[in-house]
């Protein structure tokens, strides 16, 4: 039996289990910058839970308000301010 021609032939890399935790944090951080790929939101949102990007996504704001602050206190420091 073979396949319709209008269906495309199945990704290997496509898998149907759930991103990993280093998943989860590359498609946040990627999502920070606007250069989420098609084929990574697609599996995001079929097969990750909304709970574990949000909590990445809180930390990595954090983090990244407490990297601006400290840079600001170095650079006044640095100033002798």
């Amino acid at each position: 039996m073979t396949r319709p021609p209008d269906t495309p032939p199945p990704d290997p890399k496509d898998s149907h289990r759930q991103p990993g935790a280093l998943d989860v944090v590359f498609s946040v951080l990627a999502s920070f910058f606007g250069v989420q790929s098609a084929r990574n939101q697609e599996r995001d949102f079929r097969h990750g839970r909304a709970a574990h990007f949000i909590i990445v996504g809180l930390g990595l704001t954090l983090l990244l308000i407490f990297g601006i602050w400290l840079a600001v206190k170095l650079a006044l420091r640095a100033a002798g301010a």
